[in-house]
């Protein structure tokens, strides 16, 4: 008669429980069994003929306990169809460290800011430059001057104003053409034809490690901006205001972690639609 077929005692449950959820560890034809109440753990000897526990219950009743039946379940458990068995054993897992090239760290991060003007340098150098407008008026400004400028304000993190000494070492080194103002730059932040420029570079950077990256994640993150949304709550009665927000799409390779494509949405959009164009 199988387990499914009769009425299972409350000491089979509790084996059952056990068996399950309980972390039992074997030693040749004796297993060891945590107690369930959490005190101790109990010596099980899973003799076919003569089984013996440890516990309390097995010593007063001379008979099968909830250890015992535990023990039976699990070799239930690891028994295939034909008769033998699955040997199950405990595999210790240690996790690699490795040491943190300091000389090497060091280097990268007291050398970054210069090195990333190079290559933004490099990355803007080939915009093409659109037909420039004729007429009065102050002349028009590069555009990868101004890709250039915009991209180097967002990574320094720092007010226009602030930002307008980098804009002059950057010139000194012979990375812009021209000096612009720091209005212009947040005029061509402001522009919605940088876009599809600033897709394309995105991917032209990643193009580099085409020969290392073979596998490739997806992900989105949020950005808040400078805009509040405001309503009124009815249930509550009072005006409620919270910043707008945009959310980025985009693919990374798993190994050096660069973004090879982004699509920049709205705070809600849902991840799916952009999964095949990323």
């Amino acid at each position: 008669m199988s387990l499914n077929e009769r009425q299972i005692s409350d000491r089979e449950i509790k084996a059952l429980q056990i068996a399950a959820k309980s972390n039992l560890t074997r030693k040749g034809n004796t297993w060891i069994v945590p107690s369930q109440a959490g005190h101790g753990e109990y010596i099980v000897n899973a003799d076919p003929q003569a089984p013996r526990c440890t516990c309390p219950d097995f010593e007063f009743r001379n008979a099968r306990c909830k250890h015992i039946v535990a023990v039976e379940y699990v070799l239930m458990r690891e028994q295939k169809p034909d008769g033998s068995t699955v040997v199950t054993e405990t595999v210790k897992v240690t996790r690699k460290t490795y040491t943190q090239d300091w000389p090497a760290y060091n280097k990268a991060q007291t050398h970054e800011k210069s090195e990333l003007q190079a290559l933004l340098y490099e990355l803007c150098k080939n915009v093409p430059e659109p037909e420039m407008r004729k007429g009065r008026g102050r002349p028009q400004l590069s555009l990868s001057d101004m890709i250039f400028s915009s991209t180097y304000k967002i990574y320094s993190t720092v007010s226009g104003r602030r930002f307008a000494t980098d804009l002059r070492e950057a010139k000194a080194r012979g990375y812009l053409s021209r000096l612009p103002h720091y209005n212009s730059v947040f005029r061509y932040l402001e522009s919605e034809a940088l876009t599809p420029y600033l897709y394309e570079l995105i991917s032209l950077s990643a193009q580099p490690l085409t020969s290392i990256e073979s596998d490739f994640a997806v992900d989105a993150s949020g950005f808040s901006t400078g805009q509040f949304m405001r309503w009124f709550d009815a249930k509550y009665g009072k005006e409620e205001d919270r910043r707008m927000w945009l959310k980025v799409h985009l693919m990374c390779g798993v190994k050096t972690n660069i973004v090879t494509s982004v699509q920049v949405t709205d705070g809600y959009a849902h991840d799916y639609p952009y999964f095949k164009p990323l």
